[in-house]
């Protein structure tokens, strides 16, 4: 009998460690898409899709939103990339590549007999002293004249010196305390054009066409009307238009509709942006009276041109109301210009908050989207660095944090000491992966960087990857956002915690099926196709 209980609890075992090893190949096959793209030294993927058409990048969020992926770890990993760039805007693939190092160290020490749950237990004391000795570790950024932030938008910005000057210039326009909104991204204000200038100005971008060629396209201190809606009349069901009174009320709402145009007209609106479309007979009168309309309008444009120009949006039913309660909807701008080259509006001069547009040019269509995701990298990297602080890059300040982890390994009890040193081992991966995508070998320089800092006492040392020579990170320039590493290994710990904590892998059964038992490879099997399936 006692035979029979130990042959199931090995099986029990054997099931549960191959529920972690389907997971945890699955995110190593995530994490070795994006890390040959990290460091200075690191490379472009090209991304392919089924009709052949190709984006070529190195921005690592891009990569894994793009990716053909099917195994639900491995998802799980993507979206908490996603959330890593929508929080801080960049360190995406740090944040992965350390999310698989310490699942794999994890596997290990699983493997070896220490419990999931003590693992667990030293991965959460280990990112806490990490994340605590990067906070100590930040250098604050004394305002948007800093020289250190056109050194962080290097970094981001993969030393595309160009963007840099038009991200640290659009955040001394912009001003500290509108950076400092949480509600405010300074990556939003930035465009890419093909055949465009590199350029930033204070002023909005819409990239829409008037809505007729009639309409005029450049138009001095104009007073502006954001409408959140159709600009067309009220709108009744077919059941009234049956009715004798329903078409008596169809009338009056065109009347109305016509009379509350005009009204505008003489309040000397010269602009309207219209979210949705417009009505025929409004396009007309408005080509008379010198309009000029943008309609179906994004709604992120509308709210940054309502932003800028001080108006208020509203929907078509406030047209109704008498001329001075509209008046304190409008906006106003010094000057709106269409630039029929590059088929876009710009709104310049707004009376509202300051609102600086990046606009960066490139030669041909196949780079413009990626020069739009450098520039909002160094844009979001320099907005996060007046926020939290900058920390020396290059993986210094995860080496020095990897030391100070495995100082407080020995203070740790029983076996989550072992997963304190899957932190650690963690820690020294993004080092590791810069180096070697430098041509260097990468035990050795971690060797030697490990070294250099004990014996130094120093924590921002790193490899020069041009001359592979032990260097300081401060003096050369190499300098990262605090709230980008910390929120990188954060993000990296539990995605890690999440993952370990699946004991077994079940699908789920399909809509309508009635059979809900336990049966096919959904038991453990890590499905199939995709990143890291078998």
């Amino acid at each position: 009998m006692s035979n029979v209980k130990q042959v199931a609890q090995s099986s029990e075992v054997d099931e549960r460690l191959a529920a972690l090893l389907s997971n945890v190949n699955a995110v190593r096959a995530l994490a070795s898409a994006v890390e040959g793209t990290i460091g200075p030294k690191g490379l472009d993927t090209m991304l392919v899709d089924k009709f052949g058409d190709v984006i070529i990048t190195n921005d690592g969020i891009t990569i894994l939103s793009e990716m053909d992926v099917s195994h639900p770890a491995a998802r799980m990993v993507i979206n908490t990339a996603k959330a890593q760039e929508e929080q801080v805007g960049d360190g995406t693939t740090t944040a992965t590549i350390m999310a698989a190092s310490l699942l794999v160290e994890a596997l290990n020490q699983v493997a070896k007999g220490v419990p999931v749950t003590r693992v667990i237990e030293g991965i959460r004391t280990g990112v806490f002293r990490a994340t605590e000795f990067m906070r100590t570790a930040a250098r604050p950024v004394r305002g948007v004249e800093d020289p250190l932030l056109r050194r962080v938008a290097m970094v981001a910005g993969r030393e595309h010196g160009d963007i840099a000057d038009l991200v640290v210039k659009a955040a001394a326009l912009v001003g500290g305390e509108k950076l400092a909104d949480p509600g405010f991204k300074l990556a939003d204000t930035v465009s890419a054009e093909e055949g465009a200038e590199n350029e930033v100005f204070l002023g909005v971008i819409i990239d829409k066409e008037r809505l007729n060629r009639q309409m005029p396209k450049d138009l001095r201190r104009v007073r502006i009307l954001i409408v959140d809606d159709a600009l067309e009349p009220e709108e009744l069901k077919d059941e009234a238009m049956s009715t004798d009174a329903g078409f008596q009320r169809f009338v009056q709402l065109q009347q109305e509709f016509r009379d509350n145009l005009q009204s505008l007209v003489g309040l000397g609106v010269g602009l309207i942006l219209v979210d949705r479309g417009v009505d025929e007979w409004a396009e007309d009168f408005l080509v008379d009276a010198g309009v000029m309309v943008l309609s179906r309008v994004a709604s992120a444009d509308l709210r940054r041109a309502a932003e800028h120009t001080g108006a208020r949006m509203v929907k078509r039913t406030a047209l109704k109301k008498g001329a001075e309660e509209i008046r304190k909807y409008l906006g106003r701008a010094e000057r709106v210009y269409e630039d029929e080259k590059l088929e876009h509006v710009r709104l310049l001069g707004g009376r509202g908050k300051p609102m600086a547009t990046i606009l960066v040019g490139a030669a041909t269509g196949e780079v413009v989207d990626e020069r739009e995701r450098i520039a909002k990298d160094a844009a979001s990297a320099v907005q996060a660095a007046l926020a939290g602080g900058v920390v020396p890059g290059g993986g210094a300040l995860e080496m020095a944090a990897a030391r100070a982890v495995e100082a407080v390994r020995s203070e740790v009890r029983g076996m989550a000491a072992y997963g304190v040193g899957c932190v650690a081992d963690a820690l020294k991966r993004p080092l590791a992966q810069i180096v070697a995508n430098a041509g260097y070998n990468p035990l050795e320089k971690v060797g030697d960087v490990y070294a250099a800092q004990q014996g130094r006492s120093s924590g921002s040392l790193a490899v020069d990857c041009d001359t592979g020579e032990v260097a300081d990170m401060w003096e050369l320039g190499v300098v990262d956002p605090a709230p980008v590493k910390i929120h990188a290994l954060r993000a990296a710990g539990e995605i890690a915690e999440a993952i370990l904590r699946i004991d077994t892998i079940i699908k789920k059964k399909e809509n309508g099926d009635g059979d809900g038992g336990f049966g096919g490879a959904g038991v453990g099997g890590g499905g199939s196709g995709g990143v890291g399936g078998r």
